[in-house]
């Protein structure tokens, strides 16, 4: 037995969880692992967070030349190994009346988490089954915006900082397609001038964006993060996992990280009329959106994600050895190709075709 299987073990025993089933769930794309728990008639999920096993993050005063220094988790504003912040997230999911799970047990020092078992009725798989779509991108939209009658607090639970996604933060996010996607698909590094016009050009289309009312954002609002709860009602129908990286930004993200999924196709049809219901579910609340300037929001933000989305899957790929993640680059540029075709992005769209041309974009595993 390992020594983090033996500190599992001992927490599980302190938890009131010694005699339990520990049954390890499928991985994702982060160093977090996770359990199912089952004891007599209770059932939870364990999470299992290496300490160290990512960089560290940074204050939320800290310059972007700080953040830069600690390394891309700092200057993104990722939590890393830090599982408290998951459950400081989760408190203030649950004070707005949404199902977030709750907390039973944790050990952050360690990395351990005993949360509530939502069940494994995720979004994505209640959708392969003949779901209705409508009906679920309705409802999820619909906790989106019971999430932005507010604005986004200073702080989560337990006095974790709810940091701020700057144009620092989303700029540092593009970077990863010239440093992990432009080698692989061009079989050469990324020249000084390729990278500096790429950020360059990012820094003007995110010039204004995120700088009016900003919310809580999950930042990875998608259906293999949403669990389907049709016994329960209202907001309460949709659980939310995952949001241990959540920062205060742009209403526009969520929606669009809903709307543009990596992993599976949502079509523009879909698409518009969860933005419709989005924003006649903000109107309802007496916080109707400027249309216009919404929807050009939603463009860049779109496409800034989904940039950044086509580094972090090229580097899994390449750093991580998890190859399956290359099935899902033409999706991405599809969205990409949808996004970039507002006027606001014509010369970041003329970068991407002259740097990676089209035969270049899909990756074949090598």
């Amino acid at each position: 037995m390992t020594d983090r299987q033996l500190a599992m073990k001992d927490f599980l025993a302190r938890s009131g969880w010694g005699g339990a089933t520990v049954a390890p769930l499928p991985g994702d794309a982060s160093t977090r692992r996770y359990a199912r728990l089952t004891m007599g008639g209770r059932k939870a999920m364990l999470m299992d967070q290496p300490q160290g096993a990512e960089a560290p993050t940074a204050p939320s005063d800290a310059s972007e030349e700080q953040r830069r220094a600690l390394g891309y988790n700092a200057l993104a504003r990722l939590a890393g190994a830090d599982c408290a912040r998951f459950g400081a997230a989760a408190a203030w999911l649950r004070g707005q009346g949404l199902a977030a799970p709750d907390i039973y047990a944790a050990d952050h020092a360690q990395g351990f988490v005993i949360l509530e078992d939502l069940g494994d009725a995720l979004f994505a798989n209640v959708l392969a089954d003949g779901g209705d779509e409508e009906e679920l991108y309705k409802a999820a939209v619909e906790v989106l915006a019971k999430i932005h009658a507010s604005d986004a607090p200073a702080s989560l639970a337990s006095g974790k900082p709810l940091f701020a996604y700057d144009q620092a933060a989303l700029v540092a996010e593009t970077d990863l397609l010239p440093e992990w996607f432009l080698p692989l698909a061009l079989g050469r590094k990324a020249t000084g001038a390729e990278v500096e016009e790429h950020r360059k050009l990012w820094r003007a289309a995110l010039a204004g964006i995120g700088n009016g009312r900003r919310v809580f954002v999950h930042r990875d609002y998608h259906a293999e993060n949403l669990l389907w709860l049709p016994q329960r009602e209202g907001a309460q129908r949709v659980g939310l996992i995952d949001f241990q990286d959540a920062v205060a930004g742009s209403p526009a993200y969520d929606l669009i990280s809903l709307t543009k999924d990596a992993r599976r196709t949502v079509s523009p049809e879909l698409a518009e009329v969860a933005t419709q219901h989005y924003l006649a579910a903000m109107a309802a609340q007496d916080m109707a959106l400027d249309q216009e300037a919404f929807r050009h929001e939603v463009s860049v933000m779109a496409a800034q994600r989904t940039v950044k989305i086509l580094g972090i899957f090229a580097r899994l790929y390449k750093r991580d050895g998890k190859p399956r993640y290359l099935a899902f680059l033409p999706r991405l540029w599809t969205y990409l190709d949808r996004d970039l075709a507002h006027p606001a992005l014509a010369e970041l769209r003329a970068w991407y075709d002259r740097v990676i041309p089209q035969d270049k974009r899909a990756l074949e595993i090598k």
